[in-house]
């Protein structure tokens, strides 16, 4: 289990009294998660989960917290982080700064189909369009700064062809960054980590209902279709291949184009935008995989599940953003 911090029912009671949110009930620990610990806490007043961030430093949290308040008081469903009585967001458990925020309904959906396709690309605009006005700026933490410090690191780690693969698609990134039309592209918050497990669905698999977004903790402010190809790379595939359902790709993408439609300077960048998703989430595996943390209790995600993905983007065929009407 992902409790890397171990709280007891009398831990939350003295937490709660900084809080207006009633009597404590229960407290039970939440198995998902590799950066946090989390738990499900009900009180009297409803049902929350309290996180303790294990690597994040409170100087790095507010933009990650306030940004989730801001969507959710616009309209968006997230975790609704909940406010002190004096007036802030952030507590200290443990030595270690902490959060409240409501627990949203539903589960995560390992088989979505169109139809959950299309309420995650419709919720990802909306919030995209609600960030418009976040006044907190801070970049995509895990951008291309960061991949170009991380691939020297896992270089040596593999074989000549793949090490061609990462470099090659490093260059072409790096290469794009500096021009113009991707300089310009529609940008501003984004989740940048909304994979299938970061969404809640109620409702049944048939009629699924939107829950809510979860897990902020990668977000930062990059361009939104950076986001966007994030989310498919992982929402609209075959798994063993890493190929395109063309039906889950073209009802994500036309869901999202529906609240806002996407820019001409987006179609032409959506290619490499998308080789770019892969090679982020193939640094990120490689350097979890070769180079665990030493108090790491979970096994690293395969990364050479991105290395296919990342083939599939290259060589593979793609969906076309939907036009403006």
């Amino acid at each position: 289990m992902a409790v890397f911090t171990p709280v007891s029912d009398d831990d939350a009671r003295a937490l709660l009294r900084s809080y207006t949110l009633g009597e404590f009930v229960s407290l039970r620990g939440i198995a998902a998660g590799i950066e946090n610990t989390n738990f499900f806490l009900t009180t009297t007043t409803g049902e929350y989960v309290l996180t303790i961030f294990e690597v994040l430093t409170a100087e790095q949290l507010p933009f990650y917290i306030e940004l989730m308040h801001h969507l959710a008081k616009n309209g968006v469903p997230v975790p609704f982080p909940q406010t002190r009585q004096d007036g802030t967001r952030l507590s200290t458990l443990h030595d270690k700064p902490a959060a409240i925020v409501s627990r949203l309904a539903g589960g995560y959906e390992p088989e979505p189909t169109a139809a959950h396709c299309a309420l995650a690309g419709q919720t990802l605009a909306h919030a995209h369009l609600a960030g418009k006005n976040f006044e907190i700026v801070q970049p995509n933490l895990r951008g291309l700064p960061w991949w170009e410090q991380t691939a020297p690191v896992v270089l040596p780690f593999l074989t000549p062809a793949l090490q061609a693969l990462l470099t090659s698609a490093l260059t072409e990134q790096r290469t794009l960054a500096l021009t113009s039309p991707w300089i310009n592209l529609p940008r501003g918050p984004a989740h940048c980590d909304l994979f299938r497990d970061n969404v809640l669905f109620a409702g049944t698999h048939e009629s699924p209902q939107m829950g809510g977004l979860i897990d902020f903790y990668f977000a930062g402010c990059d361009s939104w279709l950076f986001d966007v190809a994030v989310s498919v790379n992982d929402w609209c595939i075959t798994r063993p291949e890493g190929q395109f359902v063309p039906a889950l790709a073209d009802a994500w993408l036309d869901a999202y184009a529906k609240v806002r439609p996407f820019t001409e300077g987006e179609r032409q960048a959506w290619p490499a935008m998308l080789r770019g998703a892969a090679l982020r989430f193939w640094l990120s595996r490689l350097y979890d995989f070769h180079l665990p943390r030493p108090a790491q209790t979970l096994k690293p995600h395969d990364p050479t599940h991105f290395e296919r993905v990342l083939i599939a983007r290259t060589s593979g065929s793609i969906p076309a953003l939907p036009k403006e009407i």
